[in-house]
């Protein structure tokens, strides 16, 4: 007799330098994050933040074991990418497009990568920015 496989889905989210894997698989609602329990992370806000998407979930986060790995970046880049895992996986999990569209008004960027970036430095102005100019007096 042949085992089911479980259903096991893995996602990416990303945020400046910051990237995060999740791994969602059929459970009971534990979220750990780098090992360590979800209310244990971070600061108050980064943990309201994070519960965003998993609120707009509803009944569905009690249904799965959320596993997220997050390296680089400073702590607000890594609760973004976090979110962005967490949302795309719960999507994936669920296959609902209501769910989707439901991130969607909520917040583009559970689901979309934000692309900007900072601009590079042009030549000569290395110690005041990548536009700005040295300051002349017109008289």
């Amino acid at each position: 007799m042949v085992k089911k496989e479980d259903k096991t889905i893995v996602t990416t989210g990303k945020r400046k330098n910051s990237i995060a894997r999740a791994k969602i698989i059929p459970g009971t609602g534990k979220i750990l994050i780098n090992s360590e329990p979800f209310e244990l992370w971070g600061t108050e806000f980064l943990r309201m933040r994070l519960k965003e998407p998993l609120m707009l979930a509803g009944d569905l986060v009690k249904k799965v074991n959320i596993y997220v790995n997050v390296r680089s970046g400073g702590m607000t880049g890594q609760t973004d990418s976090i979110r962005m895992a967490i949302a795309r996986g719960l999507v994936d999990f669920s296959k609902d497009r209501n769910l989707k569209e439901i991130y969607t008004q909520y917040d583009r960027n559970l689901l979309v990568f934000d692309s900007r970036r900072n601009e590079p430095h042009k030549p000569g102005a290395s110690k005041r920015g990548a536009r700005r100019h040295k300051q002349r007096s017109k008289r």
